[in-house]
């Protein structure tokens, strides 16, 4: 489980929705699951979401922005005083923290560590499909992107169903007729065409404004709320690579988290009863480092933290095993180390979520690799 530079990540937001590969006419026999990957793209410092209360060492090396007006969740960690909707649902039994997590990279450049988050692989730019488009082709899951272009994360060994948002009207019926006629009622060709009139014409909104991510919550659940509708949504936040001014209660990082948390409470909200059939899931490329630097914001690093939220959860927790955050127990001296590969975990999800076992979970998406089955311990 194992990880250069600067202000390159934008803070644009944007939203993928993907098919179920259930046909209508099925449905309603077979229950439906949703899956709501959360992409935080910079670095998502983990141990400013949910920081570490156990000893005094994050006060000490962020005297200028450690949390101090966080809620204690445990004996050793709390919350982000900004993740009021994931306080909630910690509180209500739906929220689970995965802390001291990484995926397996340790060079610290965005750009590599980013390609990886979303290959699933160990070496960058070895693969141009993603670990969650893999396991949905391996599981019979249809991928319709509805932005421009398809993050690799969702793209598989198979063309998918682009769909780039379009101002353009849609074909009118004479000229489908014709279309139909001209390849003798062709079912691929009819199938194409009912896919097309059921999409919405835009899918997709620029900006980082916590506006902009409420509105694409709401627009991903109304169209998973449908049992015919997309089973798997994509959120692709900017803005986590804060090394300057980070701050601690308020701040560059707390506006990032905020967003996040505007998220989910958008997606409880607009899912409804269809929230119990939902894990919503983050991702980021790595954590930062333990001590502040000369700037008040922190470098990149390793460990961090991966939060999940949704009705499928059947408690409340923080899993991990804990490294510590004193210098010799420290990634290199400086970072939190990681202990749980965070592929384990999706592979859990994918595989709980996509009805298919772990071990062929970790074969389809992750390339065989072999991790730990982490599926009773997340949902119990």
């Amino acid at each position: 489980m194992i990880f250069s530079r600067r202000h390159f990540v934008a803070g644009a937001s944007s939203l993928v929705l993907a098919g179920n590969g259930i046909v209508p006419s099925l449905a309603g026999q077979k229950e439906k699951k949703n899956l709501i990957i959360v992409m935080m793209r910079g670095g998502m410092d983990g141990l400013t979401a949910i920081p570490y209360i156990g000893d005094s060492t994050l006060s000490d090396e962020r005297p200028s922005i450690n949390v101090t007006k966080s809620t204690k969740i445990t004996s050793d960690f709390a919350i982000h005083p900004k993740l009021k909707n994931f306080r909630e649902q910690w509180d209500s039994g739906q929220a689970t923290v995965l802390h001291a997590t990484s995926i397996p990279y340790t060079g610290r450049s965005h750009f590599e560590g980013q390609n990886l988050m979303e290959s699933g692989g160990l070496q960058p730019y070895s693969d141009f499909t993603g670990w969650l488009g893999r396991g949905m082709e391996a599981s019979n899951q249809r991928a319709l992107s509805i932005s421009l272009p398809m993050p690799q994360l969702l793209r598989g060994n198979r063309d998918n169903d682009n769909f780039f948002p379009s101002s353009r009207p849609l074909p009118s019926t004479v000229i489908i007729d014709a279309l139909q006629e001209n390849y003798n009622g062709s079912e691929l060709l009819q199938a194409a065409i009912d896919r097309v009139q059921k999409r919405p014409l835009s899918m997709s909104l620029g900006g980082s404004g916590t506006e902009d991510v409420v509105s694409l919550a709401k627009i991903a659940a109304k169209q998973m709320v449908h049992a015919d509708g997309p089973s798997v949504a994509v959120f692709d936040l900017g803005g986590f690579d804060t090394h300057s001014f980070q701050g601690g209660d308020s701040g560059q990082h707390a506006n990032e988290l905020a967003k996040y948390d505007k998220t989910i409470g958008a997606l409880k909200k607009y899912l409804g009863a269809e929230y119990d059939n939902t894990l919503v899931a983050t991702l980021t490329e790595f954590g930062r480092t333990i001590a502040q630097n000369g700037g008040s914001g922190t470098e990149h690093g390793y460990g961090t933290a991966l939060l999940m939220t949704g009705g499928m959860l059947q408690k409340s927790q923080v899993i991990g095993d804990w490294p510590g955050l004193k210098k010799s127990q420290r990634f290199e001296g400086r970072d939190l180390n990681a202990t749980i590969d965070t592929r384990a975990a999706y592979a859990s999800v994918m595989g709980y979520i996509f009805d298919r076992d772990h071990k062929f979970m970790c074969e389809k998406a992750f390339y065989g690799a072999v991790m730990p089955d982490m599926t009773k311990e997340i949902f119990g």
